[in-house]
C-alpha cells in the first residue's frame, strides 16, 4: 500500500512541483513567498476549472477541443450583456454564463452520442463554429474595460481570507468534483464508460449518455470560466484564450489522465494544472519568452503520454507473468 502511494503519479507530480519550486527559488527566493504562490494559484484557477471538465470527458474515452472556444464565446456574450444591461446582478450573469456553456457542451455531447461522430472531429468543428459566432455577434470588435460595469469586473477579484473569489471557486470545484467522481454512481459510470465500454454496457450503463453528461459538465465549467476570464482581465475579443485547449489537455495528461480513457483523478488534473501554472508564471522570471509556453505544453503532453504508455505496458507484462505462473 505504501509503495503504491509513493509510486503513484500524484505523489511523483507533487515531488516534481516541489523540485521545480526549489529550483526557481534558488535564483528568485521571492517566487515562493506565500503571497506570490497565492497569485500563481489564482492565475492557474481557470486552467484548473477547465482541466476538471476535460478530465471527465477524457475518462469516457472522448476529448473536448472546444473548451477554450466555449470560454471565449460565453465570455463575449456575457460581456455584451453587461454592456447592454450594466445593472444586471452578478448572479444572473453567472447563470447566463453557466447556462450558455452547458448548452454548448450539450451540443458536443448530442453529436457524439446520437450521431456517433468521433469526439475529436465534433469538437474541432464546434471549436471553429464557436469562434466564428463570436466574430459574427461582435463584428470583430473588442469589449474593453471602460465598457464593463465595476461590479462585473470586481466579482472574481474580491478577496476572502487573502485569496480572490476566482481561486476559491477553483477550490470548491475540486472538492465538489472529487466527491462526485469518488462517491456517486455518475462518477463510477464515467470511469466504467472509458475503462471498458462493453462491460459497462452489460452492467446497464448507457455509454453514450454518460459521454453526453461528461461533455455537458465540461461545457458548464467552460461557461463559468468564460465569465471569470473576461471579468478578471477586463477585456473580451474573438481570439481570447486562443490555443488554451492545448494547456488544458496537457494538464490532464501530465496529471496521469489516460488518453485511452478510464484512468484519471481530479487530484491529478489539479496537480497537472498547477505544474503548468508554475512553469507559465516562472518563465518571465527566468527571462524565457512566454511564447515558449505552447512548446513546453506540447512537449509535456508527449512525455506524459509516453510515460502513461510505458506504465500500461508494464501492467500488461505483470498480468501475463501471473497468467504464466498460474499455468
Amino acid at each position: 500500500m505504501l509503495k503504491r502511494i509513493l509510486t503513484s503519479r500524484e505523489t511523483l507530480l507533487v515531488g516534481a512541483i516541489i523540485l521545480l519550486l526549489a529550483l526557481i527559488s534558488s535564483r528568485f527566493p521571492g517566487f515562493v513567498a506565500p503571497s506570490n504562490l497565492a497569485n500563481v494559484f489564482n492565475d492557474t484557477s481557470p486552467l484548473i476549472l477547465l482541466a476538471i471538465g476535460q478530465m471527465i470527458v477524457i475518462l469516457t474515452k472522448c476529448i473536448d477541443l472546444s473548451v477554450a472556444a466555449n470560454l471565449a464565446l460565453t465570455g463575449m456574450v456575457v460581456s455584451m450583456v453587461n454592456v447592454a444591461a450594466p445593472g444586471l446582478p452578478i448572479v444572473v450573469i453567472l447563470m447566463i454564463a453557466i447556462g450558455l456553456g452547458t448548452i454548448l457542451g450539450m451540443i458536443n455531447g448530442i453529436l457524439v452520442w446520437k450521431l456517433a461522430i468521433p469526439p475529436i472531429v465534433v469538437t474541432l468543428g464546434t471549436m471553429t463554429i464557436f469562434r466564428g459566432i463570436i466574430f459574427v455577434i461582435s463584428d470583430g470588435k473588442w469589449v474593453n474595460s471602460h465598457e464593463m460595469s465595476p461590479a462585473f469586473k470586481a466579482f472574481p477579484r474580491a478577496e476572502f481570507l487573502g485569496l480572490p473569489v476566482l481561486g476559491w471557486i477553483a477550490i470548491f470545484a475540486v472538492i465538489i468534483f472529487t466527491i462526485v467522481m469518488t462517491r456517486t454512481t455518475l462518477g463510477r459510470a464515467f470511469h466504467a464508460a472509458g475503462g471498458n465500454p462493453h462491460a459497462a454496457t452489460y452492467a446497464g450503463i448507457n455509454v453514450g449518455k454518460t459521454q453526453f453528461c461528461a461533455f455537458t459538465i465540461s461545457g458548464a465549467l467552460a461557461g463559468l470560466t468564460g465569465y471569470l476570464w473576461v471579468s478578471r482581465f477586463a477585456v473580451s475579443y474573438v481570439d481570447i484564450a486562443g490555443g488554451f485547449e492545448l494547456d488544458v489537455v496537457a494538464a490532464c495528461v501530465i496529471g496521469g489522465v489516460s488518453i485511452m480513457g478510464g484512468i484519471g483523478t481530479v487530484t491529478g488534473a489539479l496537480l497537472g494544472a498547477l505544474f503548468l501554472g508554475i512553469i507559465k508564471n516562472a518563465l518571465p522570471v527566468v527571462d524565457i519568452s512566454p511564447f515558449w509556453q505552447l512548446a513546453i505544453s506540447g512537449g509535456a503532453i508527449i512525455i506524459a503520454v509516453a510515460l502513461n504508455a510505458q506504465a500500461n505496458r508494464e501492467k500488461g507484462r505483470i498480468i501475463l507473468k501471473r497468467a504464466e505462473h498460474a499455468t
